[in-house]
């Protein structure tokens, strides 16, 4: 068989295969989540949030609303040199990004049902 016969089948076989796989992932939410800060910040998106009265008091006083605290769950970056990971029960994670045009960072306790906030530091 000819290299330009052999070519034509392989890429008639693989733009069936793209066409199927997009059929057959289009319609679910199908996630990309390889690396370690986009695992952590995913966990965290799927808990049930608590905050502590600090964080509470610091979201106040910049009038920050819990829909920022998600976009920086989902935009943030994790510093894992500044988290516990080590924890058995619920591991310590620092999460910090700008909202607003201001840098947030936060400190979140990750236990197996909820995500705690215990600390929100705002820099301008």
């Amino acid at each position: 068989m000819k290299l330009a016969k052999r070519l034509f089948y392989y890429l008639g076989g693989f733009a069936i295969g793209l066409i199927l796989l997009f059929f057959f992932l289009g319609g679910k939410k199908a996630s990309c989540d390889y690396s370690p800060t986009a695992r952590v910040l995913k966990n965290l998106r799927t808990k049930e949030r608590s905050f502590s009265e600090q964080a509470l008091a610091t979201m106040q006083s910049y009038s920050i609303d819990t829909a920022d605290v998600s976009f920086l769950l989902k935009e943030g970056n994790v510093d894992f040199s500044r988290s516990n990971t080590k924890l058995d029960s619920c591991r310590m994670y620092f999460v910090e990004g700008a909202i607003k045009e201001k840098t947030v960072s936060m400190h979140i306790e990750n236990c197996d049902a909820i995500a705690k906030i215990n600390t929100l530091e705002v820099v301008h």
